[in-house]
């Protein structure tokens, strides 16, 4: 099959992180199966969500892995003017909800698997497709646990996520949190009394900016970001439940992304030393007062290096010699490379400005170099590495 029919199928599929990717899996299995290709399931704990593993060619052989995720982001309340989960194209663009984020690189790995099984691979090529990748690569960490065993390990992953087909070497790292401000409750006419919690958050607001201050003013910088200091982010603030109770709670969710030259556990510590310098003069009046912060999920950054035996590899299937760079959002590469020691980039069709929008669409000449890259690094693999 080639890539934009199967690109077709994939997209027809309502993957939703959190929902069900069965139905997509088992289509997929089911290719890979009528093609002679062995796979390997690693579910999520209730079952309704699983990753794939597939490999092409010998067994004894590290051999380069295909990674991408099924799972895409909701499409309510944005302004779609064709069906999202119905492949359309229009001229030189395919439209549909994943397209560039990221079943379009799906659709094209599982192609060339097609393509390469009826080869003699020297060395072998891997599939990895995931689940809940979009609310913090989730999905995959069962699927690396269950690899950590596997000899010989890849030797190295190639993330498709959409990079206009350029090489990545690097994304941030990211932790997301949440901080609880806990407070003491009163009736709002006696205010003065009681210990506003939504009063506590705006003064923790204040200590992640002053960070945010000081990793512009003296924290490292990348210039191959677009932003090129670590950054805090806070995202939603809530608290009270009426106007006349004064709220003894009030959580913010924030998040560190960091360079990879700046320790986010070392900024984490001065936010925690900002929160408890907040609480602590209030304790003698209001001892249950409190900032706890706690971690809601992280994933780790990528810093490969541009003279990597991956980034030589994809640079000769890309033909291609021009600068590498790196990514703004985060993927499963830094992954990969922490916790099984692959070296990793990321390198895929389309562009993430397209990604999570209305009318979501890809470029079919990103689809085909693409194949065209991936076909490539078939050839490469049946001579050897």
């Amino acid at each position: 099959m080639k890539t934009l029919h199967i690109l077709e199928r994939l997209v027809a599929f309502p993957t939703l992180s959190r929902r069900s990717n069965r139905d997509l899996i088992d289509f997929v299995e089911g290719l890979l199966h009528g093609a002679g290709i062995e796979t390997m399931l690693v579910a999520s704990v209730d079952g309704t969500r699983a990753n794939l593993f597939a490999t092409i060619g010998p067994r004894d052989r590290g051999g380069v892995v295909l990674s991408g995720h099924t799972d895409v982001v909701p499409v309510e309340g944005q302004a779609w003017t064709r069906d999202p989960f119905r492949l359309s194209i229009y001229g030189d663009r395919v439209y549909g909800r994943g397209t560039t984020d990221m079943k379009g690189f799906v659709a094209a790995a599982i192609a060339v698997a097609l393509r390469a099984a009826g080869r003699d691979l020297q060395t072998p090529l891997h599939l990895a497709f995931s689940y809940d990748e979009e609310i913090g690569c989730v999905g995959v960490r069962d699927l690396l646990e269950s690899l950590a065993d596997r000899t010989p390990r890849p030797m190295a992953c190639i993330v498709g996520e959409p990079t206009g087909m350029r090489i990545a070497t690097g994304h941030k790292g990211k932790l997301a949190l949440r901080a609880c401000c806990i407070g003491h409750s009163a009736h709002s006419a006696l205010a003065p009394t009681a210990l506003n919690a939504l009063h506590l958050g705006a003064d923790f607001l204040g200590v992640l900016r002053r960070e945010q201050r000081r990793l512009a003013e003296s924290g490292a910088r990348d210039a191959a970001y677009d932003v090129a200091i670590s950054t805090i982010h806070a995202g939603r603030m809530s608290g009270g439940q009426a106007l006349n109770i004064v709220p003894n709670r009030c959580d913010i969710d924030f998040e560190i992304r960091n360079v990879a030259a700046d320790d986010p556990a070392a900024i984490l510590a001065r936010i925690f030393d900002g929160a408890e310098a907040i609480v602590a003069p209030l304790r003698v009046g209001f001892p249950e007062s409190a900032i706890a912060i706690e971690e809601v999920n992280a994933y780790p950054g990528l810093d490969t290096g541009e003279d990597a035996d991956i980034v030589r590899l994809l640079r000769r299937v890309l033909e291609d010699d021009g600068p590498v760079c790196k990514v703004a959002f985060g993927t499963e590469a830094g992954l990969f490379d922490s916790r099984l020691g692959v070296p990793s980039v990321v390198c895929g069709p389309g562009h993430m400005d397209q990604g999570h929008k209305p009318d979501e669409y890809i470029e079919i000449e990103q689809l085909a170099a693409c194949d065209s890259m991936l076909d490539r690094l078939v050839q490469t693999l049946a001579a050897g590495l």
